[in-house]
């Protein structure tokens, strides 16, 4: 099953868009092009690639023009252009690798982390850390692997066109000592480096706040170029990383993070912050 990128759900949202206009069903769509119920709406829904022809098809029976056609049958031979994410896919389970899909297309990203540094903003010790406390127990060569694909997601953020990155984090997440102390020091001021970045903020909720509405989990809300993608959010369980794209949930994790923004400290003093926190080491 492919991972469901952005150009995948803009493809599945277009097709589905017209397909109701023209008030078909599913079944009525699918017998048009000999296809399935099932088929059709694993593609309206990304779970599915949909090839080209089976665009075009679609597209010639809901009486789209040729220009939009011919531009969806692009969209869908982009979507089938394999990321640089796919050599990692035997690492990770589905709901990670279609994360990162999305991530790698993103021109916005908010993340907010009440216990670890943002992974975009980690260092290679930092992410050994993390990777050798986690759920599962993992070999040596296994971390490495982790560690790698974890620095193959930051490469975007200080690369050409990168996207705009807000980080909050929770001062926790700043004491605990992940690695030890030497790691944690050096993390410390890759924070601070990754602040001189113009597309990079990094807000700190201090302890004083007290509880607040991100103390559950972390959470991520990523947004797209194209106002044809709607906004994505996910959040961090014990089961891994799940994406949200209802409505409902987008309109509280919009909120959350809305709120979050308001209990951190503001950028500069956030930066202070970091920086009495790597004198006081």
């Amino acid at each position: 099953m492919a991972p469901k990128t952005a150009r995948a759900r803009r493809l599945g949202i277009l097709l589905r868009t017209h397909r109701e206009a023209l008030g078909l069903t599913l079944e009525a769509a699918a017998d048009e092009i000999n296809s399935t119920r099932s088929t059709l709406s694993r593609y309206e829904n990304a779970q599915t690639l949909v090839s080209p022809a089976a665009v075009r098809a679609l597209l010639t029976t809901y009486r789209v023009g040729p220009d939009e056609i011919e531009a969806a049958v692009q969209l869908a031979k982009d979507a089938r252009k394999p990321g640089w994410w796919v050599s990692y896919s035997y690492l990770l389970d589905r709901r990670t690798i279609d994360f990162i899909a999305l991530e790698a297309e993103a021109t916005g990203i908010a993340n907010f982390e009440p216990s670890v540094v943002p992974g975009l903003l980690q260092t290679a010790d930092y992410i050994r850390g993390v990777m050798r406390g986690g759920p599962h127990t993992l070999s040596d060569e296994q971390v490495e692997q982790r560690v790698q694909l974890r620095l193959d997601r930051q490469q975007r953020i200080s690369g050409e066109d990168p996207p705009i990155l807000d980080a909050i984090i929770d001062e926790g997440a700043l004491l605990r000592p992940v690695g030890g102390p030497t790691v944690m020091a050096d993390q410390l001021h890759h924070l601070l480096k990754m602040t001189e970045l113009p597309n990079i903020t990094v807000q700190v909720i201090p302890l004083a706040a007290g509880y607040h509405r991100g103390t559950r989990g972390s959470l991520h809300i990523l947004e797209f170029a194209d106002p044809e993608d709607p906004i994505i959010a996910s959040v961090e369980t014990v089961a891994g990383q799940m994406v949200l794209d209802r409505p409902g949930d987008l309109r509280t994790c919009t909120k959350i993070m809305e709120h979050l923004r308001t209990v951190a400290l503001s950028p500069a003093a956030s930066r202070d912050q970091l920086l009495r926190l790597l004198n006081e080491r």
